[in-house]
């Protein structure tokens, strides 16, 4: 458009240029040739006074030579041979008109201009004091004829040119006025679609484009708002249905052996997988879209969410036997995550503890931090897994349908990975020091999303930070790491 604008500026310009300077040039050529030959016609007047008091040849020489045309040799006079039978005609200077010219113009009586040789000739008829007329001939060169003819013409080149080079500049701010705040708004809805939900228009530009800018805006705070209920939403299944239905599985392992029982067991594993296919529905619908958390300004306490949810899981742990410890949680801790989302995340590592360790197997959660960082290390006693980089493939997004060997479907360390990559962070799955499973958190708390593959720059940055929070954690630096 911008393009456009100017181009339909520049020829709307060119053809008011063309339209009054060409007009304009010929008149300045006609101006030019009209008061060359009007200088003409009044150096040729000033010989009348002369020519009607005497027809003498030295008379007339003197009267020419005064002149300027007659000085430079452009001035001739042609006087007719009078009714005496001892005259002759008398010519003064250089005769450039034909005799036929002179003859027309003396019998005609007015002034007439004829093309010689180099230029024109003026032909002026002046009458004697004897009775005839006498013709006076005043050379005018090409050059006088058009003298400042192409000065002038260059200075309306100059001025039409400028013309068009300053409306061309004029219609290119306009077009950018109105171009940019248009392009500032594809690239804004470019990046909504690519899951930037911070992203607004300035309300800028022509009155259109504002309006335009206004609703854009509108929109984004509505789709940001629908997405958050969304997410809630998610959150909170993943809390209320995946925590419940651990406990009612460990409850009907325990009912013994018996018809009733197996019917309670297959029912509630039927549930199970009914439950994961809702949630893993409601977290594939999900757009990846930057600080999952809520936005720059969501954000919990991660120690009283970890206090509060080990409260739950400490109880049942309680009746299977099972030893539970809890570090590091003594101090405040906020990190970029809404609380809903760490306390699924949390459950979701938790229940699986409880789901594929046996009764009366040990567990621990641990939390660091750093200034730049917060580890929560979950790890228990069982007997590990076998296979760490399956299980994470197993838990990415959109890859948690098929079943492991143990019966895991991913869907819990889906739902921690998202929670660690929304930050910057990762999830990593070892051997704890228990001797079973330890699944370790990193938490970034600039919540900026991690960068894509290429970056190796960011991503050699946050792995030295990385690892020199691990060296530290290691050598025993306690939960202020």
């Amino acid at each position: 458009m911008r393009w456009a604008l100017v181009k339909v500026c520049l020829a709307v310009t060119v053809m008011v240029v063309v339209a009054f300077a060409v007009p304009l040039g010929l008149v300045i050529k006609e101006m030019a040739r009209d008061r060359a030959f009007s200088d003409a016609e009044r150096q040729a007047a000033t010989i009348g006074p002369t020519l009607s008091i005497t027809t003498d040849r030295d008379e007339l020489d003197k009267a020419v030579l005064t002149t300027e045309p007659g000085a430079a040799g452009r001035m001739a006079v042609h006087v007719p041979a009078s009714d005496e039978a001892d005259s002759q005609p008398v010519e003064i200077g250089s005769r450039r008109a034909t005799r036929k010219d002179l003859e027309t113009v003396r019998e005609s009586g007015r002034a007439s201009i004829t093309e010689v040789t180099g230029g024109s000739a003026l032909l002026q008829p002046t009458a004697l004091g004897s009775g005839g007329t006498a013709v006076v001939e005043v050379f005018v060169p090409e050059g006088e004829v058009s003298n400042g003819v192409a000065t002038a013409w260059l200075m309306l080149a100059g001025v039409g040119i400028a013309l068009i080079v300053g409306s061309v500049a004029v219609a290119d701010r306009l077009g950018v006025r109105m171009v940019e705040p248009a392009r500032r708004l594809a690239g804004a809805a470019h990046d909504l679609g690519e899951g930037q939900l911070g992203t607004r228009v300035p309300e800028e530009g022509p009155t259109e484009l504002r309006s335009a800018a206004v609703a854009f805006n509108s929109m984004a705070d509505q789709v940001v708002q629908l997405l958050a209920n969304e997410r809630e939403l998610a959150a909170d299944l993943s809390h209320r249905l995946r925590t419940p239905l651990t406990v009612l599985r460990l409850n009907a392992a325990s009912l013994g052996e018996g018809p009733a029982a197996d019917q309670t067991r297959s029912a509630v594993e039927q549930l199970e997988r009914e439950v994961d296919t809702i949630i893993r529905t409601a977290r594939e619908q999900r757009p990846q879209t930057q600080g999952q958390g809520g936005g720059p300004g969501a954000g919990c306490d991660a120690s009283e969410v970890i206090r509060e949810r080990m409260g739950f899981w400490s109880a049942l742990a309680e009746d299977e036997g099972r030893e539970v410890r809890l570090a590091g949680v003594d101090r405040t801790v906020r990190i970029p995550v809404a609380r809903p989302e760490l306390a699924a995340a949390l459950d979701a590592l938790l229940g699986n503890v409880f789901r594929h360790t046996p009764e009366g197997t040990a567990f621990a959660v641990d939390v660091h931090h750093s200034a730049d960082a917060v580890i929560v290390l979950v790890s228990d006693a069982g007997g590990g897994i076998a296979d760490p980089k399956a299980a994470l493939a197993r838990g990415g997004s959109g890859r948690g349908g098929a079943k492991s060997a143990v019966g895991s479907t991913g869907l819990g360390l889906d739902i921690v990975s998202r929670v660690a990559e929304s930050t910057g962070g990762d999830v990593r799955i070892g051997r704890s020091v228990l001797g079973g499973t330890e699944v370790r958190i990193w938490i970034g708390l600039d919540g900026q999303r991690p960068q894509r593959r290429g970056h190796r720059v960011g991503r050699r940055r946050r792995g030295v930070t990385r690892r020199n929070a691990e060296l530290r954690f290691r050598s025993g630096a306690g939960p202020n790491l």
